[in-house]
């Protein structure tokens, strides 16, 4: 472990420095001393150095950029959150990005450079070789989240006729290699992929056998203009470690690796987590403007659903003056229909977003959902109805309680799973709206129930 980086009680490593590291980087930092900062952090790792970046204000970051060249790794720019790296990149001098952007694999260069207005971008890329300008030129050609966008423009390739001996030769003597790759690519003279062989297949047989013979035929090409959530799922589907990328002419451009997969599945999951609790694509390192206005426009679709239910209780005005207990059960009865409507939405938002709802199986899932909903409507019916009676000495009471927990949980279990399936249906991403409406559907049931049942029940 790092110096200064804190621990556990149970020895295991934290993903933050410890306060004393950032306190000194800073005191350093300020007296201009970089010596003293590249000593402070000469053992840290380079994820490590990442999270220290993310930690100081914005112009210390900065100088601890500048205090650590010629030596930065710039590898750490594929470390860094996005909001972040933005920010460095709109800042830091065109020349050191473009010596980072020469460095960095094609697809994190990429990821570099994107959010850059375009004059910005090319002033960059003009300060590359034109080998390095055309593979990023190659991935700025396609649409972000898709797999041109994420792939790499360094890869091995040969042709089908050559022998091993001149495969390994030929990875031996050449210059402008991967630093690492796992598979050759066979490919035709029109660069179409023939097969692919893996390095380990490769060193394991004699010099003389011919590459065509011990190639494995490529089933698994992706087109540049996939969706990267897709490729993320052929990876999942067919355990890939890498995957040629073609374009549309069939032509290899690219490659797709599984660590560039690894970075998407934590996205979309990320993305879609944030998304059903309505806070939009933000970070930690957001600023308050940024923060408020992505989260104020779900929160005033909340306001709204929130008046909704407060007109279905205003309608039962009467009755909750005439019993006031009402007015202290009601809340239970509509969360606990949100938190199940909240279960299955999650459910079935994450299921759609991996493929395993659709058509075939959504009919089963809907019946199981509520099915799942009456049994936990009934099972809680029983728990609230007995604790109603030994709090307000009702069994009336405790019966219309117990019956508008049933019929809430119920309409939540449906409610949960038909939301999001009506939204993807549509073309529409089930995951923003979805925790909105189903919330709106059980408070507005809940109530609706529990005063309505009240009204006639008990009045």
């Amino acid at each position: 472990m790092s110096e200064g980086w804190q621990e556990t009680e149970q020895g295991e490593i934290k993903t933050q420095p410890s306060r004393q590291l950032l306190d000194a980087l800073t005191d350093a930092l300020e007296k201009g001393a970089n010596e003293d900062v590249r000593a402070l952090c000469k053992d840290l790792r380079t994820p490590e150095l990442a999270e220290v970046i993310e930690l100081l204000p914005h112009p210390d970051r900065l100088k601890l950029i500048e205090a650590l060249r010629p030596d930065f790794d710039y590898d750490i720019f594929s470390q860094l959150d996005e909001t972040v790296r933005d920010q460095l990149s709109e800042d830091l001098p065109k020349e050191f990005l473009a010596k980072a952007a020469a460095e960095l694999d094609t697809d994190d260069a990429a990821y570099l450079l994107e959010n850059l207005e375009e004059s910005q971008r090319q002033e960059v890329l003009e300060k590359l070789s034109s080998t390095d300008r055309a593979a990023l030129e190659r991935n700025f050609d396609y649409d972000e989240e898709t797999a041109g966008r994420i792939m790499q423009s360094d890869y091995v390739t040969v042709p089908p006729f050559w022998n091993v001996g001149q495969a390994i030769d030929y990875m031996r003597e050449a210059r402008h290699l991967p630093d690492v790759f796992s598979e050759l690519f066979v490919v035709d003279p029109a660069y179409r992929v023939l097969g692919s062989v893996e390095l380990s297949k490769l060193v394991r047989t004699k010099r003389n056998v011919a590459i065509k013979d011990i190639m494995r035929p490529e089933r698994h090409i992706v087109r540049a203009t996939m969706d990267q959530e897709d490729v993320a799922r052929k990876f999942q589907n067919y355990d890939l470690m890498s995957a040629p990328v073609v374009d549309e002419n069939e032509r290899l451009v690219g490659v797709i690796t599984v660590d560039d997969v690894v970075d998407v599945i934590h996205d979309e999951a990320e993305e879609d987590m944030k998304a059903l609790a309505g806070v939009g694509d933000e970070t930690m390192a957001d600023s308050v403007y940024w923060t408020a206005r992505s989260r104020v426009p779900w929160l005033i679709v909340n306001l709204g659903t929130a008046i909704l239910a407060s007109l279905v209780i205003q309608m039962f005005d009467a009755t909750i003056e005439q019993m006031v207990s009402l007015a202290v059960l009601m809340p239970i009865v509509a969360s606990m229909g949100g938190n199940a409507g909240t279960q299955t939405m999650t459910v079935t938002v994450r299921a759609l977003a991996t493929n395993k709802l659709g058509r075939v199986n959504a009919p089963r899932v809907i019946l199981r959902e509520a099915i799942v909903g009456l049994l936990n409507g009934l099972m809680l019916s029983i728990i609230m109805a007995a604790v109603v009676f030994f709090w307000f000495g009702s069994t009336k009471l405790g019966g219309v309680v117990a019956a508008a927990m049933i019929v809430n949980l119920f309409a939540a279990g449906l409610a949960g799973i038909l939301i999001p399936l009506t939204m993807d249906n549509f073309d529409l991403d089930p995951a923003p709206a979805s925790g909105v409406i189903v919330t709106a559907i059980t408070d507005v049931i809940g109530f609706f129930a529990f005063l309505g049942l009240a009204a006639l029940w008990l009045l």
